[in-house]
């Protein structure tokens, strides 16, 4: 019974039913002398005691409340102010606590593993209840992990609130833990955080500026590392922004002969009132990036034109760098249950079979799962004469497509995908293509400078993620990617491509910290990763933690 129900510093007298379907632990401390707190005189002559009522772990999946004796003793000295004191059972209960310390390390840590609301609910079926306003005072309460001085450190922003509100995360890299969380981004909140931390060997961050120039500040003597990632991010960014200027150029550009990819054209047709409102879109695209080019060659600035049209900054910018209206996105095709079928779909229509009922009984032979109206839309737009069911009124206006091979629709455009996949194209690696992505990027460098800009970023890309390759950190490797690197630079800057111009002029800037990420192992990877983890505890509490709370659970965080 006592090893069942063990209680630290006390001797168990009884155990029995309390109230509500609880346990009730009769106990009494186990010290029998003690000293004065006031003048640390010993004593053992007793003085009575008095009782404390505290809740324990639970037993057995009941409640536990301890009854617990607390002894009370004379001071022997007679010149002492105080004439009693009593003996405390310090290793399980502090000073006017309700509730044991065992307790409360547990309440404490459901409640750093959830939330304040979600821990109460939780606790209440473990059969140890606390209101989320305990849990959350317990979370302030608990102290902060003791933080060896770090050598090298990584430094990223977080969204505190997302456009509007941003802070700073530093990680140390030996030890993959976070050590602080600042409340903003500025480069004076970092750098009174680095005067702290003078003996900074390694600094990795992005390309932040402002993060450099407080490292270079207040640690000169520190490596600062430009991350990898966000130089492959650069990159794409860079070649988004030139596309979106070439957009209407590269729309222009014929399909290579032969290149066409096998492609998926089981789209179905979009109705009358979804082409209305594409037509009336794209009116309004055309409108305003006319408005927006006028305004421009005004003279006026980016904001001002997105103040008074109104539009958002980065579409401003967008529509001032294109020669021609924006186009609508093309959508990409998804999975279809028709997707097994798609050849004897294929092989019955070209034998003259344009029944969608016909149709739907051979697949249903063949194990088709759907039902009609997926093969009747896919149908719709393939048709060679009209069905049987086309209401009279229409067929004097729907035409009658004939001949070999026709499927019914009208001649179509070639379209480009936006920048932002263009842009993704053109950054992988050739083996990493599939047959429809091969087939625009053939379409694509057909332009001169589309195809110097894709060898330039070929080149670029390759060289960085050697770089995080393990087994490339020798010397020799390094030495190698300086040169290819210093190499890379001067062909940028020849190419005569402005948007590559500046990307090189950037990072020559930043040339120290790129030349230490192509040639040593360190990232800013462990960053990223510690960001993901506060977003996640972030929207654990709904975005309504404060600063402090947020900070300390990061922290305590396993």
């Amino acid at each position: 019974m006592a090893k069942l129900y063990e209680v630290p510093g006390c001797r168990l007298l009884s155990v029995e039913n309390g109230p509500e379907a609880g346990v009730v632990m009769r106990v009494r401390g186990r010290r029998c002398e003690g000293r004065c707190p006031a003048c640390g005189t010993p004593s053992t002559a007793g003085h009575g005691h008095y009782q404390r009522h505290p809740a324990d772990l639970p037993s057995l999946g009941r409640a536990v409340r301890l009854d617990l004796a607390v002894r009370r003793l004379r001071c022997l000295n007679p010149s002492c102010s105080r004439r009693t004191f009593c003996l405390p059972v310090s290793t399980l209960l502090a000073p006017h606590a309700r509730r044991t310390r065992r307790l409360a390390n547990a309440q404490q840590c459901v409640g750093l593993a959830t939330n304040a609301r979600a821990g109460a609910r939780l606790l209440a079926g473990l059969a140890m209840p606390a209101s989320g306003s305990t849990l959350l005072r317990l979370t302030h309460a608990a102290p902060l992990p003791g933080v060896a001085r770090p050598r090298a450190i990584g430094v990223d922003d977080w969204a505190w609130r997302r456009g509007r509100a941003w802070g700073t995360l530093v990680v140390d890299l030996d030890r993959h833990r976070a050590i602080d969380l600042l409340p903003d981004r500025s480069s004076a909140t970092f750098e009174a955080w680095l005067r702290s931390h003078t003996d900074l060997e390694i600094v990795a961050r992005d390309r932040s500026t402002g993060y450099a120039r407080a490292a270079q500040a207040v640690v000169p003597r520190a490596q600062q590392v430009a991350d990898r990632w966000h130089l492959l991010l650069n990159a794409r960014q860079m070649l988004e922004r030139w596309l979106v200027g070439a957009h209407a150029r590269l729309r222009a550009l014929p399909v290579p002969t032969g290149s066409a990819a096998p492609v998926r054209d089981h789209a179905f047709p979009r109705s009358r009132t979804d082409q209305a409102a594409a037509r009336e879109a794209q009116r309004w695209r055309a409108v305003r990036h006319a408005e927006v080019q006028r305004r421009r060659a005004a003279g006026e600035s980016i904001m001002a034109i997105a103040r008074a049209i109104p539009l958002a900054p980065g579409t401003v910018r967008r529509y001032a760098s294109m020669d021609g209206a924006p186009e609508g996105g093309q959508r990409r095709i998804g999975p279809s249950q028709l997707d097994p079928w798609l050849s004897h779909l294929e092989r019955r229509r070209a034998e003259g079979c344009e029944n969608g009922l016909q149709l739907l009984r051979e697949l249903r032979e063949l194990g088709y799962a759907g039902g009609s109206r997926q093969i009747h839309k896919w149908l719709q737009s393939r048709r060679t004469k009209l069905a049987i069911t086309t209401p009279r009124r229409w067929r004097d206006a729907v035409p009658v497509v004939t001949g070999p091979g026709s499927t019914g629709l009208p001649a179509r455009r070639a379209r480009l995908p936006g920048s932002k996949v263009l842009a993704w194209i053109m950054t992988l690696a050739p083996d990493r293509l599939s047959p429809t992505d091969g087939a625009l990027l053939a379409r694509i460098v057909q332009d001169p400078d589309t195809a110097t800009l894709h060898g330039l970023v070929q080149r670029f890309v390759a060289l960085v993620r050697e770089a995080g390759t393990k087994g490339n950190g020798s010397s020799a490797h390094g030495i190698r990617r300086l040169e290819a690197f210093e190499a890379w630079i001067v062909e940028a800057k020849a190419s005569g491509i402005r948007a590559a111009q500046t990307f090189a002029s950037g990072l020559v800037v930043d040339a120290a910290a790129v030349r230490t990420a192509l040639t040593t192992p360190w990232s800013n990877a462990q960053a990223e990763g510690q960001i993901t983890k506060l977003k996640s505890i972030k929207r654990l509490m709904y975005g309504r933690a404060g600063f402090d709370l947020l900070r300390r659970r990061l922290l305590l965080a396993p």
